[in-house]
C-alpha cells in the first residue's frame, strides 16, 4: 500500500547529526512533497552563535518556529519539514500551526552524533561543541500522539520505509 501524500505533514527531527536532511529529502522524494530544510530559515545571528559554539535560547528559536510554523501553513499540499524540535514546547507550537502534524523523532546516541558533526564541519556551519546542549535540551517525544521513533543508525532505505509504512497505518486509521 502506498502513501496518500496529499496533506501530509511530516516533521523529520532530532539532534544534530541524526540524519534529518537526508531523511528529509529521501521522504520528500518519495511522498512527492515539498521539503522546507529547517536550516535554511535560521536567522544570520542564530547560524553565527551555532558556528561559534554558542547554543541558542528559546527567544533565538522564536522567530524560527514562527516561520516555519508558516512555511507548513502554506503548502495546503503537505509537507516534510527538518527541524531539531527538541522541546515539547516547540513541537506544540509547530503543531498549532500545522493541526495534522505528525513527528518522526530520529533517535541517535550522543557518541554517533558527534562523529557525524564532525564529519560534516567542513560543509555546515553547526559546531561540534553544540552537541552536548543538544541532547541537553532535548525532550523526547517518544510517547507523544502522532510520533514515530527510528533508530538513526538504520540504513536510510530501511528509514524511509519504516516511516512511509508508519504513515500508511496512519491513513488507514
Amino acid at each position: 500500500m502506498s502513501v496518500n501524500s496529499s496533506s501530509v505533514f511530516l516533521v523529520v527531527m532530532g539532534v544534530a547529526g541524526c540524519g534529518k536532511s537526508s531523511l528529509g529529502q529521501s521522504l520528500a522524494a518519495a511522498l512527492q512533497l515539498p521539503l522546507i530544510e529547517g536550516d535554511d530559515h535560521h536567522s544570520a545571528a542564530s547560524r553565527t552563535k551555532m558556528s561559534q559554539g554558542v547554543p541558542l535560547t528559546d527567544a533565538d528559536r522564536e522567530g524560527w518556529l514562527t516561520q516555519l510554523g508558516q512555511l507548513l501553513q502554506a503548502r495546503p499540499e503537505g509537507a516534510v519539514l527538518t527541524c531539531s524540535a527538541l522541546k515539547k514546547a516547540y513541537r506544540d507550537r509547530l503543531r498549532a500551526a500545522c493541526p495534522s502534524l505528525r513527528f518522526a523523532f530520529l533517535q541517535i546516541d550522543r557518541a554517533e552524533s558527534e562523529a557525524r558533526v564532525k564529519a560534516r564541519a567542513q560543509t555546515h556551519f553547526f559546531s561540534a561543541a553544540l552537541v552536548d546542549s543538544q541532547f541537553a535540551t532535548l525532550e523526547s517525544p517518544t510517547g507523544e500522539p502522532g510520533v514515530l521513533t527510528l533508530d538513526a543508525a538504520l540504513p536510510l532505505s530501511t528509514l524511509e520505509q519504516q516511516a512511509c509504512a508508519w504513515l500508511t497505518t496512519l491513513e488507514a486509521a
